[in-house]
């Protein structure tokens, strides 16, 4: 029987727009984004219930606003991400509904588990970031990323550097497996030569008479 086609984890991204989380502050850590004891499950499924479960408990927080609800941006203050390199932070981000992250700066390792888990993460100046920070309380931003744009209500047009790489597997949707399936064609030939050239390693037993 042929295996089901891989359908992928990751869901394409061309383009974010809505509400954006005013959150602005610096080094939000991953263990503020998903708190440790919350990584005890075993799916991705879930997270959303302890994202940023210590900034939820401070009165008057911009994640229990009903204006945000459901918000698809976050933004953030210069260095989001850091501290330990949990995947589950990017679980977290995409259960409450998050698609992209904007912020002066990121961790290396929140990034690239952020693109991994199809989030895209822009990099603004600070002054930008600020200006969205003031949009951001009462009206919604547009990401575009096949043009590296982000636009505001108030014709307010940021451009943003992205590597290709990761540019082509957010809009395509593709994880490390999806890139992978990209050589299905290539991976068979591949197998197909080997079993002829190479019977003896499909018989680790030795090959019968």
């Amino acid at each position: 029987m042929k295996p089901a086609r891989y359908s992928g984890r990751v869901q394409p991204l061309t383009h974010v727009a809505g509400r954006a989380i005013p959150l602005g502050r610096k080094n939000v850590d991953t263990d503020v984004i998903i708190p440790a004891r919350w990584l005890k499950t075993i799916t991705r499924e879930g997270l959303g219930q302890g994202a940023f479960e210590t900034i939820r408990a401070e009165p008057g927080n911009p994640f229990d606003n009903p204006q945000f609800a459901a918000a698809p941006i976050l933004i953030a203050g210069d260095n989001f991400g850091c501290g330990s390199s949990r995947e589950h932070a990017a679980w977290a981000l995409l259960d409450i509904g998050i698609r992209c992250v904007i912020a002066p700066s990121f961790s290396d390792i929140f990034a690239g588990n952020a693109f991994k888990n199809g989030i895209l993460a822009v990099v603004l100046p600070q002054a930008q970031v600020d200006r969205l920070l003031e949009v951001a309380r009462d009206h919604p931003i547009h990401v575009d990323l096949e043009h590296q744009t982000l636009t505001t209500p108030f014709q307010d047009r940021f451009g943003f550097e992205i590597d290709p790489f990761r540019k082509h597997c957010l809009i395509e949707g593709l994880d490390e497996v999806g890139l992978t399936l990209q050589r299905d064609a290539a991976i068979a030939d591949y197998e197909a030569r080997q079993a002829r050239d190479l019977p003896w390693l499909a018989h680790p037993g030795g090959i019968a008479a």
